[in-house]
């Protein structure tokens, strides 16, 4: 058994419908645990940061492709003790080779 069956489930099918070539996933929930709105969660896998790349994204803004990750979990994000917030940064190939770029330039 997984000890972290909601990373899980976001990996696979991030991984699944987006083919990216990067995909991290951060757990940031123990930073969260003391918020009021987490008060009575069992959960340990509430609150996550994503950064995902991925050809899909390509010809697509910001908002369109938060859309695209938001629509893939919403099931995740609907359940009780599920997903209750989703940090993400969504870039393209293209965008992370400019990104990479620039860092090496500094």
């Amino acid at each position: 058994m997984s000890m972290t069956p909601m990373e899980d489930i976001m990996r696979d099918k991030l991984a699944h419908e987006f083919t990216p070539t990067t995909l991290i996933i951060r757990n940031d929930s123990h930073k969260h645990a003391h918020h009021a709105a987490m008060e009575g969660s069992t959960s340990k896998e509430t609150h996550f940061h994503v950064t995902i790349t991925s050809s899909s994204f390509e010809k697509k803004m910001q908002p369109a492709r938060h859309r695209m990750v938001y629509a893939l979990l919403k099931e995740e994000m609907a359940r009780e003790g599920g997903i209750h917030a989703l940090q993400l940064r969504t870039k393209t190939p293209a965008e992370e080779v400019r990104e990479v770029e620039r860092e090496k330039g500094q």
